[in-house]
């Protein structure tokens, strides 16, 4: 392949396998499968140009040796799709205390700076051939090339019983299901434990036209009913609990709007469509037991189908308003 062809190749997987990386991030069902193979394909196929890359590389070295840039971003990607791989294969769970998935992820954050000067520094201009039908078989046989390096990889897993066979459809591990102390106890990037007093506490509901209602752990305590949902965490892990809590079109009533946000007394927050109140949990404990301050004591909220960092914590405030529940970072900024 052409070192142009094989530039505009990795360009193109790569902005393939970051947009299906964040899709798969935001999706909590079944249908995170398609983007979660897309993504893999497009990581694959990033290997299976190598060849190619490193021939354009030696060129550049020899021209550019200052390049230390376009080296660095190399090692990052090259760490991202090690990671990656260890990940989906379960031979690598863990560096340092950081999960595979947080290192993949953290790589491939990490590249992107270095991945835009690289190529403003060595821009390609368009060309017409670029469409022609050569140029379109060849992107159509590393697509199947990717797919099938897939498809290969999945089926050595499974063949060897490597740990991946065990992942959910998300590619998470299970960890602590039905153990709530041996379920692992993160946040969302700087998002720290606070310590919440259970008697001053108190819940407020805010409903446009009808004020707002506060209600102390014990009023929830009164009212709470079991669930069992799955926490799938974007750090690679998931664990199966029986929660209870209170549903939160409980504590809305008739209330009427177009979103619910539920607030941390950190500041963090997340909005959901007030559709689906009746399918959202204000729990307050877990394993039959009151939530630990590093799981969300005293509430936290339940989302079933939806990832972890949808899942509130050291929940403060549900308040209904008008704003559409898009309205918002597709994740947290903080």
């Amino acid at each position: 392949m052409a070192g142009r062809g094989t530039n505009l190749a990795l360009l193109a997987l790569l902005g393939v396998a970051l947009a299906t990386g964040g899709l798969a991030f935001a999706l909590g069902t079944a249908l995170v499968r398609v983007p979660v193979v897309a993504h893999g394909a497009a990581g694959l196929g990033v290997l299976l140009l190598v060849p190619w890359k490193w021939a354009i590389v030696r060129r550049g070295l020899r021209r550019r040796p200052g390049s230390w840039v376009s080296l660095a971003f190399t090692l990052v990607l090259a760490v991202c799709v090690a990671a990656g791989v260890g990940h989906s294969t379960g031979l690598l769970r863990s560096v340092g205390g950081v999960t595979a998935m947080q290192l993949h992820v953290g790589a491939a954050l990490a590249s992107v700076p270095l991945g835009l000067w690289h190529v403003a520094a060595r821009r390609v201009r368009p060309r017409r051939t670029d469409l022609s039908r050569r140029a379109l078989l060849r992107a159509g046989l590393l697509a199947a090339g990717s797919l099938v390096a897939y498809g290969a990889l999945a089926g050595l897993v499974r063949v060897a019983r490597l740990p991946g066979r065990a992942r959910r459809f998300t590619g998470s591990f299970e960890v602590g299901s039905y153990r709530p102390r041996a379920m692992p106890v993160v946040q969302w990037l700087d998002d720290p434990v606070p310590a919440v007093d259970p008697a001053a506490w108190e819940l407020r509901v805010v409903v446009p036209g009808a004020g707002v209602r506060r209600l102390s752990l014990g009023e929830l305590e009164a009212r709470r009913e079991p669930v069992l949902a799955t926490l799938d965490c974007t750090g690679g892990w998931f664990a199966r609990q029986r929660w209870e809590g209170v549903r939160l079109s409980s504590l809305l009533g008739s209330a009427s709007g177009r979103s619910v946000t539920v607030r941390s007394v950190t500041g963090y927050w997340r909005r959901f469509p007030l559709a689906d109140a009746d399918r959202l949990w204000l729990a307050i404990r877990v394993g039959g037991e009151p939530l630990s301050a590093g799981h969300g004591f005293p509430a936290r909220l339940v989302a079933p189908g939806r990832r972890g960092y949808w899942w509130v914590k050291w929940v403060r405030e549900v308040e209904v308003s008008e704003v559409p529940w898009w309205w918002q970072p597709p994740y947290p900024l903080s």
